[in-house]
Protein backbone atom coordinates (compact mmCIF):
# COMPACT_ATOMS: atom_id res chain seq x y z
CA UNK A 1 0.00 0.00 0.00
CA UNK A 2 1.51 3.22 -0.56
CA UNK A 3 -0.22 6.38 1.34
CA UNK A 4 0.46 10.10 0.68
CA UNK A 5 0.47 11.71 4.45
CA UNK A 6 0.72 15.51 5.09
CA UNK A 7 1.27 16.82 8.62
CA UNK A 8 -0.82 19.60 10.40
CA UNK A 9 -0.92 21.57 13.04
CA UNK A 10 -2.30 19.65 15.87
CA UNK A 11 0.01 17.39 18.36
CA UNK A 12 -1.87 14.89 20.78
CA UNK A 13 -0.81 13.25 23.74
CA UNK A 14 -1.09 9.13 23.25
CA UNK A 15 -0.67 6.80 25.76
CA UNK A 16 0.53 3.51 24.87
CA UNK A 17 2.04 0.39 27.48
CA UNK A 18 1.71 2.87 30.17
CA UNK A 19 4.01 5.63 28.67
CA UNK A 20 2.56 8.49 27.56
CA UNK A 21 4.45 10.91 24.17
CA UNK A 22 3.34 13.58 22.18
CA UNK A 23 2.23 12.50 18.44
CA UNK A 24 1.25 15.05 15.18
CA UNK A 25 -1.93 14.40 13.19
CA UNK A 26 -1.04 13.17 9.66
CA UNK A 27 -4.08 13.21 7.19
CA UNK A 28 -3.78 11.80 3.77
CA UNK A 29 -4.90 9.69 1.41
CA UNK A 30 -3.94 6.09 -0.19
CA UNK A 31 -3.15 5.36 -3.95
CA UNK A 32 -6.45 4.09 -4.50
CA UNK A 33 -7.73 7.57 -2.73
CA UNK A 34 -9.16 6.49 0.78
CA UNK A 35 -8.73 8.99 3.74
CA UNK A 36 -6.65 8.02 6.21
CA UNK A 37 -4.89 9.05 9.40
CA UNK A 38 -1.95 8.60 11.33
CA UNK A 39 -0.08 9.63 14.81
CA UNK A 40 3.35 10.40 14.03
CA UNK A 41 5.37 10.13 17.46
CA UNK A 42 9.10 9.82 15.61
CA UNK A 43 10.22 10.39 11.75
CA UNK A 44 13.97 10.28 10.75
CA UNK A 45 16.16 10.42 7.54
CA UNK A 46 18.41 7.58 6.28
CA UNK A 47 21.98 8.63 7.41
CA UNK A 48 23.39 9.00 3.85
CA UNK A 49 20.50 11.30 2.54
CA UNK A 50 20.79 14.97 2.87
CA UNK A 51 18.16 16.28 6.04
CA UNK A 52 18.28 19.56 5.39
CA UNK A 53 14.87 19.97 3.28
CA UNK A 54 13.68 17.57 4.59
CA UNK A 55 14.02 18.95 8.04
CA UNK A 56 12.87 22.56 6.53
CA UNK A 57 9.49 20.69 4.92
CA UNK A 58 8.82 18.86 8.14
CA UNK A 59 8.03 22.19 10.21
CA UNK A 60 5.62 23.21 7.43
CA UNK A 61 2.07 22.23 8.44
CA UNK A 62 -1.85 22.81 7.78
CA UNK A 63 -4.94 23.21 9.90
CA UNK A 64 -6.18 19.57 10.12
CA UNK A 65 -9.73 18.44 8.74
CA UNK A 66 -12.64 18.62 11.07
CA UNK A 67 -12.79 14.68 10.73
CA UNK A 68 -9.55 14.55 12.94
CA UNK A 69 -10.78 14.61 16.41
CA UNK A 70 -13.39 12.01 15.68
CA UNK A 71 -11.10 9.32 13.78
CA UNK A 72 -9.06 8.24 17.07
CA UNK A 73 -10.86 6.28 20.18
CA UNK A 74 -10.72 8.38 23.37
CA UNK A 75 -8.97 5.55 25.14
CA UNK A 76 -5.65 6.11 22.58
CA UNK A 77 -5.88 10.12 22.39
CA UNK A 78 -5.70 12.18 25.86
Amino acid sequence: MKVTLESTTTIVDITLNGATLPARVWEGTTANGVRCYALITRIAVHKDDDAAEFQRDLESHRAPSPAVPQVFPARLVL
